[in-house]
C-alpha cells in the first residue's frame, strides 16, 4: 500500500509531497503542485543549489523561465536549472496540477510549511519574513 502524501496548504495552493527531505538521503523532493485558477503564487525567484523539473498532470501551468512563458500541459515538461529566474501560475480556467521534482532536495516540505505558517496569519503576509525564509532555504527573490 502506498503511503499517503503529506499535504501542505499555502492559501489556495496545495502541495502533496510524495518524497520529501526526510525520505532516504534527502537527495530529491517530489510533490504535486495544485494551483486553482487565478490563485496567488510565489514570487519570481531562483534556486541557488538545486534544479527543478515541472511535469504537467492536469490543466495548464504557466511556468515563466527567464522571461519566457511555457504553457505546461499534461505530459509536457519544463526543466528549470539552478540560478534561472522562474515563476509558476495558473492563468487558465480550471485547476492546474503539476508534478515538481527538486534535485538535490535542498528545498523541501519544511520550507513550504514555514511559508504556510506566515501566510495563514491574520492580515497581509509579512514580506520581510517571507524573504528571510526563502533565503534560508536557498530561494532568492528576483
Amino acid at each position: 500500500m502506498e503511503p499517503q502524501p503529506r499535504i501542505v496548504r499555502i492559501g489556495a495552493l496545495e502541495l502533496r509531497f510524495h518524497v520529501d527531505e526526510t525520505d532516504g538521503a534527502g537527495d530529491v523532493v517530489m510533490f504535486e503542485f495544485v494551483v486553482p485558477e487565478k490563485a496567488r503564487v510565489p514570487v519570481p525567484h531562483f534556486h541557488e543549489a538545486c534544479d527543478e523539473i515541472v511535469y504537467g498532470l492536469e490543466g495548464t501551468m504557466t511556468t515563466t523561465l527567464d522571461g519566457v512563458a511555457h504553457e505546461v500541459r499534461p505530459g509536457e515538461v519544463v526543466f528549470v536549472p539552478r540560478g534561472k529566474v522562474h515563476h509558476h501560475a495558473n492563468l487558465h480556467d480550471g485547476t492546474a496540477r503539476a508534478m515538481i521534482v527538486i534535485a538535490p532536495g535542498t528545498i523541501g516540505r519544511r520550507y513550504f510549511e514555514e511559508m504556510a505558517e506566515i501566510v495563514s496569519r491574520p492580515g497581509p503576509p509579512d514580506a520581510a519574513q517571507m524573504k528571510t525564509v526563502m533565503l534560508r532555504h536557498g530561494l532568492v527573490p528576483a
